[in-house]
């Protein structure tokens, strides 16, 4: 007698849990998914919304070392898993071509995430994937998964689980860390969530911040305790926020946490030696104003103008001038909270899962995604190693329920 196919629950249905989901239905299992909000993956639509960066295109050393040390050999399992090759294939696959920016990072060249879930949707609908919106998973009863769901309180028994419930920032989309009561009942240790990608706190003047909150500083390098990254930030009403600080905000967060405040440098002309903008600063003046001689001598906007007054009066002497400009030090005095950060640090440790996700005290309970306790800034890192960590579970599942 042929035995009928396994049953899986997936717990989350964001990029992770999704993945698993299209995996081990293609392997021929069937899959329920268990979604508490009315719609699936809305951090990640609302993650498209300014362009779905999907990946990075640089090469794997540099691509691994964006994520924190301590995550940094299980994230490379991932993706040898589900490498960022695989994924643009992945999504080539849905009929979404993608392109390479500027930056090296990976889009689909409709920009937003809403065209990619659709079609993902319907692949997983002609798997014969189940999806159960409103369906809010409240713990273990004897063993058993108990939801919460609009018809009342429903029971069910899968032969294996995937829970991909997502970190702690967000919440409004869905990702609100309501699950850890739920896994410490069940003896599993959770790190508390900090928040990760986020702004930081400076004390600017009355006047700058009223006229430049909102304004980019574009193509600039950023500088902490010996790191440097190239990129975009943006100026706040209360500090920092944008790419590069994204780049920098574990060691940055981490500092803040430690000593209540540390100092950032801005190299404005990241592109220029100290030497040769000293030169150019050399040449006279003129007629023109100050800010307007800055603006075509060192090609700096009125943003980045205002932010060079900000540590004081301007030197007069080009060389002094020149190295404010290639070093304008910042001091953060703060930490967004968890609300206003794009993604978390903290979660279930990874080493409370063997190399396959699966739970050591849950045999038959795996982890995807934010839930486990890894960080990684902007720029495709962190949806690259969600989508592989989905990948990796399903597969942990199809070999766990092959040695049963």
């Amino acid at each position: 007698m042929t035995r009928p196919p396994f049953t899986v629950a997936l717990i989350g249905a964001g990029p992770a849990g999704l993945m698993a989901a299209e995996r081990l239905a293609q392997a021929g299992l069937n899959v329920v998914v268990h979604e508490r909000m009315p719609s699936v993956a809305r951090k990640f639509l609302m993650a498209g919304r300014g362009g779905l960066n999907l990946t990075h295109s640089e090469p794997l050393d540099p691509f691994l070392s964006r994520y924190d040390a301590a995550a940094r050999a299980r994230v490379e399992g991932w993706l040898d898993a589900f490498s960022p090759a695989d994924l643009v294939v992945w999504v080539e696959g849905l009929g979404q071509p993608t392109f390479v920016g500027s930056s090296g990072r990976v889009f689909p060249k409709a920009m937003k995430a809403s065209p990619l879930l659709r079609a993902w949707l319907a692949r997983l609908e002609g798997l014969g994937v189940e999806l159960r919106t409103r369906s809010r998973w409240t713990g273990w009863t004897d063993g058993a998964l108990s939801f919460d769901t609009p018809d009342g309180e429903r029971i069910e028994r899968p032969d294996a689980v995937i829970l991909a419930l997502g970190g702690a920032s967000w919440a409004r989309l869905g990702s609100d860390a309501g699950w850890v009561p739920a896994l410490e009942e069940a003896g599993v240790a959770v790190a508390p969530f900090r928040p990760a990608n986020v702004g930081f706190d400076v004390a600017w003047s009355p006047l700058f911040r009223e006229r430049f909150a909102g304004t980019p500083l574009k193509g600039i390098a950023l500088t902490h305790a010996g790191r440097t990254v190239r990129g975009e930030a943006m100026i706040a009403a209360y500090g920092i926020e944008g790419g590069g600080i994204y780049a920098l905000s574990a060691q940055l967060r981490a500092s803040v946490e430690r000593d209540n405040a540390t100092r950032l440098s801005l190299d404005l002309r990241p592109d220029m030696a100290l030497e040769a903008l000293t030169q150019r600063l050399s040449q006279p003046r003129g007629k023109d104003s100050l800010s307007n001689w800055l603006r075509k001598a060192a090609r700096l906007d009125a943003a980045a103008v205002a932010l060079l007054r900000e540590a004081g009066p301007l030197p007069a002497e080009p060389a002094a001038l020149a190295a404010r400009i290639k070093g304008i030090n910042l001091t953060l005095t703060g930490v967004q909270s968890l609300s206003r950060a794009i993604s978390a640090a903290g979660g279930v440790a990874l080493d409370a899962v063997d190399d396959r996700l699966m739970l050591k005290s849950r045999p038959g309970v795996f982890l995807a995604g934010e839930m486990l306790d890894w960080e990684a800034p902007t720029g495709g890192y962190l949806l690259q190693a969600a989508f592989a960590s989905g990948v990796v579970a399903a597969n942990g599942v199809l070999d766990w329920l092959e040695t049963r």
